[in-house]
C-alpha cells in the first residue's frame, strides 16, 4: 500500500527525495533511500521483496533537511497519517543535485555491499583450515597499496 502511493508521489516528482513520516520515523524508498543512506550512514533494508528503504526518527528531520538544502537536492516530506499530505517541499530547479548524488549513492553503497560481502565471507571462513593464508592475502594486498 505505501509502496503504490509513494511510487505514485515520484511519478509526479521524480528528481525529489521523498520522505514519509510513519509514526515516530521517516522512511525513503528505492533511490531516495541510497541518497539517504549514502548522505548520513543509515542502514538500508529491502522491503516488499526488492525495494530498498531507510529510515531515521522524526527529530533528526532538521538535520536531514539543512544537509539536503546544502547539497540542493530536491526534497518533499509527507505524513501518512495526513493522507500522505504534503508537509515540506523544497525545489532547487536547474540546480538540483539529485541525480548527480544518487548516481555517487549508487556506487557508494555497491562498494560497501560487496565489502560487507567479504566481510560475511571472512567471519565464516574463520574456522577452516586455509583461513590463515587468505587473510594473509589480504594484507598483503592492502600493504601493497598503502605503500605507493
Amino acid at each position: 500500500m505505501i509502496l503504490n502511493i509513494v511510487k505514485n508521489i515520484k511519478v509526479i516528482h521524480p528528481k525529489n527525495v521523498l520522505l514519509v513520516k510513519i509514526g515516530s520515523f521517516y522512511h525513503a524508498y528505492g533511490r531516495d533511500s541510497y541518497i539517504i543512506s549514502y548522505l548520513f550512514g543509515y542502514k538500508l533494508i529491502v522491503v516488499d521483496g526488492n525495494t530498498s528503504s531507510c529510515g531515521f526518527p522524526i527529530h533528526s528531520l532538521n538535520k536531514i533537511l539543512a544537509r539536503l538544502e546544502r547539497e540542493k537536492i530536491n526534497y518533499l516530506t509527507v505524513d501518512r497519517r495526513n493522507n500522505y499530505e504534503t508537509d515540506a517541499i523544497m525545489e532547487f530547479d536547474n540546480l538540483n543535485t539529485y541525480e548527480e548524488n544518487y548516481k555517487k549513492a549508487k556506487i557508494y553503497i555497491n562498494y560497501k555491499r560487496r565489502i560487507d560481502d567479504i566481510n560475511s565471507f571472512l567471519v565464516e571462513s574463520v574456522q577452516d583450515s586455509d583461513f590463515k593464508e587468505i587473510l594473509q592475502e589480504m594484507e598483503n594486498v592492502i600493504d601493497e597499496r598503502r605503500k605507493v
